[in-house]
């Protein structure tokens, strides 16, 4: 049971009895604990000004904590394949394989760019094997998905929105200003028009070309939602693929928690932090996920016990895209469980602008500074300081615009280009180094070429922006 700290020390508590209602709106909430009977299980949680959630775990009996955990697979010899006769493999032919059936594949994202980038790398090799791909997700990426190759469904919700209140809510609890300011109201709206919008992109025909479409397979990234609810009301499969981790494990926290593990074992606190995180999710939205299940889907609702860990407990596979290189695949994952390598779409053909060419042309490799779909709430300041660091370290930079419009309407100079879209896949192979916010695109593009890679966690500050500089630069 989830209950404010001082409601268990008092036994009750009557909101704004004690406090005036400015006092109300300007206090940080109280520490929340989830206790427990025999207190096998305490969480102190409390909520930092940046959204990020504090939780410290406690146990009274630790050891017997840990053995509720599952357990871990045991390591096996691995049994030799059999090898194939010789002459099956010389006559084996593209005509004696059997083709799969070409299906019908619905791939929900919600998210920026950098999210949907890599599954149109992905749509673009299921295209190739003879299925019909439609990617769904927010209006903005219409072109973009088109010019690729595949179809597109509009789910609705705005990406720049999205991405802002991310910014201002680094972690899985929205912070004061946000909760002040109306955000979470807008952001419940928007996610029941993201459900409604997964939903018809399953069964409605295309937009453009009016081509019936119905899905026999679906695709999803986690902030969707809708995946598992989808599946069940058409019956067809449904496969989860991220670019971060969201599946329980002993190995790290979950990436939207600082955790404090007190005398639990690490690891144990490590893989509970998953849980809590899927049961704070579902306060926030079990009540949208389930009015649009009845209304729309016309199934019955999910209980709390059920509705916050569906995914895991259904075994829903999930496919994890990062190199194994970067983070192995956690030896508590199961077989549904895989962690495969960066999507990389095919490298566009580019022919680079005058203004571009004569800029790379007339000296040193710049260094590339680039924030993509990050919505930042003070551009200036930063453009300020990667202004500043810049000529303190000597470096000709390239500064990508993105969706914060860095840098305004400052002119190209010697030192400096201001840049617009243009492929990474070509831009990398032209710059000393990489500095930006971590999207998992940028990340594999410029691990890919081989150039030093810095990654700014735009959750944070700026005030390192000079430090980072000079360090890349160096190690350049």
């Amino acid at each position: 049971m989830l209950l404010p700290k001082d409601e268990q020390e008092a036994g009750r508590a009557m909101p704004g009895s004690h406090r005036s209602s400015m006092d109300v709106q300007h206090a940080p909430p109280p520490p929340y604990e989830l206790v427990s009977a025999d207190a096998l299980l305490s969480t102190h949680t409390s909520l930092r000004e940046d959204g990020m959630l504090n939780i410290n775990l406690s146990s009274s009996n630790p050891g017997r904590l840990s053995t509720l955990l599952p357990s871990l697979p045991q390591p096996t010899e691995p049994t030799p394949a059999p090898e194939a006769p010789q002459a099956s493999v010389e006559q084996a032919s593209p005509d004696t394989i059997a083709p799969s059936p070409s299906l019908n594949i619905v791939i929900f994202v919600v998210g920026s760019r950098g999210d949907v980038q890599p599954f149109i790398a992905y749509g673009t090799g299921l295209q190739r094997h003879g299925h019909r791909v439609r990617l769904a997700t927010h209006g903005t990426f219409d072109n973009f998905v088109r010019e690729s190759g595949l179809e597109f469904y509009d789910i609705g919700g705005d990406p720049t929105d999205l991405m802002a209140y991310m910014v201002k809510n680094p972690g899985l609890m929205p912070s004061f200003e946000s909760m002040r300011g109306g955000d979470v109201g807008r952001k419940r709206k928007m996610m029941a028009e993201i459900l409604k919008g997964c939903w018809n992109s399953c069964i409605r025909p295309d937009a453009v070309t009016s081509q019936p479409f119905v899905a026999d397979v679906i695709i999803a990234n986690p902030p969707s939602f809708a995946h598992v609810h989808c599946a069940q009301a058409l019956g067809i499969p449904a496969h989860i693929m991220f670019t971060m981790p969201w599946s329980a494990t002993r190995a790290f926290p979950h990436p939207l928690v600082k955790m404090s593990p007190g005398e639990i074992e690490p690891g144990v606190a490590n893989f509970l932090t998953y849980g809590l995180v899927e049961h704070m999710t579902w306060q926030g939205l079990g009540d949208v996920i389930n009015g649009w299940r009845k209304k729309t889907l016309e199934l019955d609702p999910v209980s709390p016990t059920t509705g916050p860990s569906i995914v895991s407990h259904l075994r829903i596979p999930h496919t994890y895209c990062w190199s194994p290189a970067l983070v192995p695949k956690p030896s508590d994952w199961g077989n549904e469980l895989d962690v495969c390598g960066f999507f990389l779409r095919d490298e566009p053909s580019y022919d680079p602008p005058a203004d571009l060419a004569q800029f790379l042309a007339a000296g040193p490799a710049p260094l590339y500074v680039g924030f993509g779909s990050i919505v930042l709430e003070d551009p200036e300041r930063l453009h300020a300081i990667i202004l500043e660091a810049a000529q303190a370290c000597g470096v000709r930079l390239i500064i990508s615009r993105g969706w914060s419009k860095l840098g305004g309407d400052s002119p190209n100079t010697n030192d400096v280009f201001y840049l617009g879209d243009c492929p990474h896949e070509w831009l990398f192979k032209h710059v000393v180094a990489v500095i930006h916010h971590g999207g998992a695109g940028t990340t594999a593009c410029g691990l890919v070429n081989a150039r030093p890679t810095l990654i700014v966690p735009f959750f944070g500050e700026y005030v390192t922006m000079d430090r980072l500089l000079r360090s890349v630069y160096l190690y350049a």
